[in-house]
């Protein structure tokens, strides 16, 4: 893994996730546009998200028995259609379908993972990962900021032409730049998928990561779907384009992320998990105190940002090497499990907004942090000593 080549898997996995978030800031539009209600308008971002949990599951373990590089370009170039389809929608209905076989198809950043810890060297797998990953933050944290700015400018049709475009230079490029690598594994489809779960049940190590990086993304989703609520609400009442550009300051996690996988790479990944837990619990006490201060919520979310991606990070590269041979099966089960605990903290922060307001999700998720605390002290003596190899 060139530096080049670390960039180029950057950029194709952030353009790759972006794709789910395209449509987030212009339901408006979009609504106005296919003269649909905000409910209908609103799917759109339910059902890219649904396509996409699919391709994670369904697509992704591919990459343990087919060479990717042929998988990773043509999945590229699938995604480019669908972009296509979304950008020349009729009706919202198509628009719907489009935007489902999106997100099936836009997983290449996740299949891209476990192949740059595939072909990293065991003393620079930790930096390579890392900096692949904070790719595909930074695809995340800036997709819905540039598709404002490009729907004002041109229309909410013209993001996904856009990123069509992108989508078709970049498989090129990957199609030249992705060495051949044989297959790691040698197996039938169904029996592929099922092998998912049996590298869950098999090893110790897994679970116990699977727990921690779905609490991780239970607090993270937690606070940031409660962000919008207090931003909107009174003291700061801001409207919808000043929310959205506090998903800026997140971009300094996606800077700290290269900077993490150094730690793995060094054998400090366990103590450096519970140090991030604890800027966890920390950031959500900083936030508590700054329901009437913007700076202190700023400062909330660089620390819940960095700490939250830190932990991510370290969890995917501790999976990773558990079993050289399954790693798309193993990313593909924390992806998935991440996506549920996701979902879950979404749906807990709307609960706890009405009831207890901002102290009671800052209360929530200082105590589900707290909670992975004990989990990882409880399970770090054995967490990097496998059973069994699930996979091959």
């Amino acid at each position: 893994m060139s530096r080049g080549l670390t960039l180029l898997f950057a950029v194709a996995g952030g353009a790759a996730v972006a794709n789910l978030y395209w449509a987030q800031p212009l339901l408006g539009f979009i609504g106005r546009d296919l003269d649909a209600s905000s409910t209908t308008a609103g799917w759109l971002v339910t059902a890219t998200q649904i396509g996409y949990a699919a391709g994670v599951l369904l697509v992704v373990p591919l990459g343990d028995v087919l060479d990717r590089r042929r998988l990773v370009p043509v999945m590229m170039l699938c995604a480019a259609a669908m972009l296509v389809a979304c950008a020349l929608a009729p009706s919202i209905g198509v628009l719907l379908a489009a935007v489902t076989l999106l997100g099936l198809t836009t997983v290449s950043g996740q299949i891209l993972t476990p192949l740059a810890g595939d072909l990293a060297g065991g003393a620079e797998r930790g930096r390579v990962v890392g900096t692949v990953v904070s790719g595909l933050l930074v695809g995340i944290l800036t997709s819905r900021t540039i598709s404002g700015l490009v729907a004002d400018a041109a229309g909410w049709r013209a993001i996904y032409l856009i990123a069509a475009a992108a989508a078709l230079v970049l498989a090129f490029l990957l199609r030249r730049a992705i060495p051949p690598l044989a297959p790691r594994a040698h197996l039938p489809y169904p029996r592929l998928i099922l092998s998912v779960g049996e590298a869950v049940r098999q090893e110790r190590t897994v679970r116990w990561t699977l727990v921690l990086g779905a609490t991780a993304f239970a607090v993270f989703t937690l606070f940031w779907t409660a962000l919008t609520f207090l931003l909107s609400s009174p003291p700061y009442s801001y409207p919808v384009s000043v929310i959205g550009l506090f998903s800026l300051a997140g971009l300094v996690s996606a800077l700290a992320a290269q900077r993490v996988g150094h730690l793995h790479d060094r054998g400090w990944s366990l103590p450096a998990t519970g140090w991030g837990w604890a800027g966890v619990v920390v950031s959500f006490v900083v936030a508590a105190l700054g329901g009437h201060s913007v700076v202190l919520i700023l400062v909330a979310i660089v620390l819940l940002d960095i700490a939250v991606q830190g932990v991510n990070i370290l969890n995917q590269m501790r999976l990773f090497t558990v079993s050289p041979e399954a790693r798309s099966r193993l990313n593909t089960a924390f992806v998935t499990c991440n996506f549920i605990g996701g979902a879950i903290g979404s749906a807990a922060a709307s609960l706890l907004w009405s009831t207890g307001g901002w102290t009671a999700v800052c209360l929530t998720g200082a105590g589900l942090s707290c909670f992975a605390l004990a989990v990882w002290a409880f399970g770090r003596r054995g967490a990097l000593v496998p059973h069994r190899r699930p996979g091959g």
